[in-house]
């Protein structure tokens, strides 16, 4: 006979937030006035701001049917990163669409593939090895000449490399795009690899890897534990919910 719960365990049960039942039947996707709509019993979807939840591409949208189809007696919108991904992207991006783009420059300023260690001598092979072609990349592509940096220390990058990089992320269009570009960059902590994630030049496992080189190499000497293998699990999710949205919107 199992154990019962204890005080703790009753109580943490007690604090969780009580899920919505499966309310509808049949999950599919239907093209509307500006893009495709997920319906649910054949009624369009709203965000949680009531506002139609319409997205500019069909494979989008089967994307988040395919969440809304594999909710079985409950809906938890923590296994739902797409849904909430699309629901962020118009309830809060279309209208905060400048405040996005400042966010994401702000994390250009301070990239995570600028600042260095200076041992161990494997950890450092392994950042050469993924942020070198980051930064080869901006070069190259967006004629932004960043500074490395030794150690966590704030380095003040030069005007015209924030510049070109501020230029390109300008160019993705709110909300889908934007909100997308903004997710990636606030998961891997660099919006120089979503820039490049963006651009078909690096694939999502590889940008994935390049921005956990730490982590990883963190987890190898000390091994890894449940709680947090289970935070990467959530996050990788999201990354690739906006991963995702990136591809399928960069050129919509």
């Amino acid at each position: 006979m199992p154990d019962k719960p204890g005080p703790m365990q009753a109580a943490q049960r007690a604090m969780r937030p009580q899920l919505p039942k499966r309310f509808y039947k049949t999950v599919s996707v239907g093209e509307e006035q500006g893009g495709f709509a997920v319906l649910l019993d054949g009624k369009p979807m709203k965000t949680p701001a009531k506002r139609s939840l319409i997205v500019p591409a069909r494979e989008l949208a089967d994307e988040i049917a395919r969440e809304w189809e594999a909710q079985e007696g409950e809906i938890d919108p923590g296994i739902m990163p797409m849904t909430r991904l699309a629901n962020l992207a118009i309830d809060r991006v279309a209208e905060k669409a400048g405040e996005t783009a400042v966010e994401v420059k702000r994390y250009a300023a301070s990239d995570l593939v600028f600042y260095r260690a200076d041992e161990p001598e494997g950890l450092v092979a392994q950042q050469e090895k993924h942020w070198e072609p980051v930064l080869r990349w901006a070069r190259e592509a967006l004629d932004a000449n960043f500074i490395l940096a030794s150690g966590v220390n704030y380095v003040a990058q030069p005007d015209s490399a924030l510049a070109a990089a501020g230029k390109e992320i300008d160019r993705f269009a709110p909300p889908f795009a934007l909100a997308a570009l903004a997710s990636v960059t606030q998961l891997t902590g660099s919006a120089l690899i979503a820039l490049m994630l963006a651009h078909g030049r690096l694939t999502p496992v590889q940008a994935w890897n390049a921005a956990h080189v730490d982590e990883d190499w963190n987890a190898r000497q000390w091994g890894e534990d449940a709680e947090a293998a289970a935070s990467r699990g959530r996050r990788l999710a999201e990354f690739e919910a906006g991963a995702k949205m990136l591809s399928l919107t960069k050129t919509t």
